[in-house]
């Protein structure tokens, strides 16, 4: 009776062939999509980040009025929906009759660019220091590692303060700033993953074999460390974000004619008493980027570990 059983004929059987072929032809950008929706932190992430991007680049087009654009007639007019109110302002205008609304759209476009940019300095930095300080230890690590706590023992601000000083303010300026205090963050962690993948076998067999130290870098670290990287940019352009705004400001970030967050709350920072508006909508944009760049932060962090694989 045993003998005469086949898979196929039982309940809970083998997957059929046919089965098994469709699933290993999902593409991995669909793999992607079916992960991400998933996740409701990570969706509404998604759609945050990529809703601020699309406002970003297209912020030209969509901006109702030129971000400088002057009306003293129309002085500190309230949001469109409020009693005095006018359809032609829908958030309100400032203390010089500029639309709050283009000014918004024109932040995000700063925000996004000095966020974005001075990642990617950080990143490149603190990576090539984490890899060889990891990689190469010794002397290198040593250096590296002093360095690393030199930096980490001078707030992150009054450090950026003092190069914005010595140089002019500007998007560049602040970019270069934020940029070179920001990567001691990479170097430490990209360190502690590199110590731990380089003791692995198949690193040590490429060692044994005489492979290049650049090529198992490359070809065997990186890799492996990849995703580590990708989670501390993402989160980290948030914490830029709110840097940025928090030195503009203090008017030692972007300077005018350029638009940012933080200069529209210093702006309305006198009026918060009477003229609400000029400060909050400046501030519920930089709370709900950040807010979306943190849950799809989280959703990469959780679909990246290796320990969720398979799950």
């Amino acid at each position: 009776m045993s003998q005469q059983m086949t898979p196929e004929s039982v309940s809970g059987g083998t997957v059929p062939p046919k089965t098994k072929t469709k699933y290993k032809q999902t593409s991995p950008f669909i793999r992607w999509i079916k992960l991400l929706l998933r996740s409701k932190t990570g969706t509404v992430g998604f759609i945050i980040v990529f809703s601020v991007v699309i406002v970003g680049i297209f912020a030209d087009q969509l901006a109702p009025y030129d971000v400088n654009e002057q009306n003293y007639a129309n002085m500190l007019a309230p949001p469109s929906w409020t009693e005095d109110g006018t359809s032609a302002h829908i958030l309100g205008t400032d203390n010089l009759g500029r639309d709050i609304l283009s000014r918004i759209i024109y932040g995000t476009e700063i925000s996004l660019l000095v966020g974005v940019f001075s990642v990617v300095v950080a990143g490149i930095l603190g990576m090539g220091a984490g890899l060889m300080s990891g990689y190469y230890g010794g002397w290198v690590d040593t250096v590296t590692m002093r360095l690393v706590d030199a930096f980490l023992s001078i707030p992150n601000i009054l450090f950026i303060l003092v190069i914005l000083a010595v140089l002019n303010p500007g998007i560049m300026t602040l970019i270069f700033a934020i940029g070179v205090t920001n990567w001691v963050i990479y170097a430490r962690l990209i360190r502690g993953e590199v110590l731990s993948v380089k003791e692995r076998e198949y690193v040590k067999a490429a060692k044994s074999i005489g492979t290049k130290n650049v090529t198992i870098i490359r070809k065997h670290i990186l890799p492996n460390v990849f995703s580590t990287f990708i989670v501390i940019s993402t989160l980290s352009v948030a914490t830029t974000i709110i840097l940025e705004a928090s030195l503009s400001f203090l008017g030692m970030g972007v300077q005018p004619p350029n638009v940012s967050w933080g200069s529209m709350l210093s702006d309305g920072r006198d009026y918060l008493a009477t003229n609400w508006w000029l400060a909050t909508f400046p501030g519920l944009a930089i709370t709900i980027t950040v807010l979306g760049i943190i849950f799809l932060g989280d959703w990469l962090r959780d679909v990246l570990d290796p320990r969720s694989q398979g799950r």
